[in-house]
């Protein structure tokens, strides 16, 4: 067959289709029991491109896969179910901590003499041991170190900078030594945004669970 003949059914048999197609669209007998609606007509949602396009859409079901972790994924998944743990046992303890430096800050404004700053401080220092001193020394070295980040981030300073301004640089140095033997730091600062993404994100949801929002 030639193609210009091939081309003239394909036209003609394209044609007929779309004449019966109006046809069963108008007439009832022809559109047979599958008939919709009056105008044979399926209601679906739309989208409009970005181009100002509108074309018809539809959204699946979520499907969810499961499959065994690997290894990677079982030490990624360890490592950020110790990190909860010890977020969810520290926090309490750094909340008490910018509260008791909170009052401590607000007892020492106007106050010059050594003496009388040097007691308001011991008696708030005494007071946070009777609370908190046997619970703390239960703290892994792992849990010190994430304390150590979350009250920096709830008063902007490293625990090195709060023992030198309360005791004195002496005493922020000999604790900074003995915190490097234990392989730890009093310097430690806190990246919500880069290293220590993880962590803001389960202090977000303690928040929530404790009632408290940082600011």
């Amino acid at each position: 067959m030639q193609p210009n003949v091939l081309i003239r059914n394909c036209a003609v048999l394209i044609s007929l289709s779309i004449a019966l197609h109006a046809s069963a669209q108008t007439n009832p007998n022809l559109a047979g029991k599958n008939r919709l609606g009056v105008n044979d007509t399926v209601v679906v949602q739309a989208c409009i491109e970005a181009n100002g396009d509108t074309i018809p859409c539809s959204w699946l079901n979520d499907v969810y896969l499961l499959a065994h972790m690997n290894d990677a994924q079982r030490k990624r998944f360890a490592e950020w179910t110790r990190l909860r743990n010890a977020v969810y046992v520290t926090y309490p303890y750094a909340i008490a901590a910018s509260q008791v430096m909170n009052k401590i800050n607000m007892q020492l404004v106007n106050v010059t003499d050594k003496k009388k700053r040097k007691e308001i401080i011991q008696a708030n220092e005494k007071q946070l041991k009777s609370q908190f001193a046997d619970k703390l020394t239960q703290l892994s070295v792992y849990q010190g170190k994430v304390l150590m980040k979350l009250i920096y981030r709830q008063t902007g300073n490293n625990c090195y900078e709060i023992i030198e301004d309360y005791k004195g640089r002496f005493n922020a140095g000999f604790w900074q030594t003995v915190a490097i033997l234990f392989g730890s730091n009093l310097r430690q600062t806190y990246d919500p945004v880069g290293n220590d993404h993880d962590m803001e994100m389960i202090v977000q949801d303690v928040e929530k669970m404790y009632g408290v929002r940082h600011t």
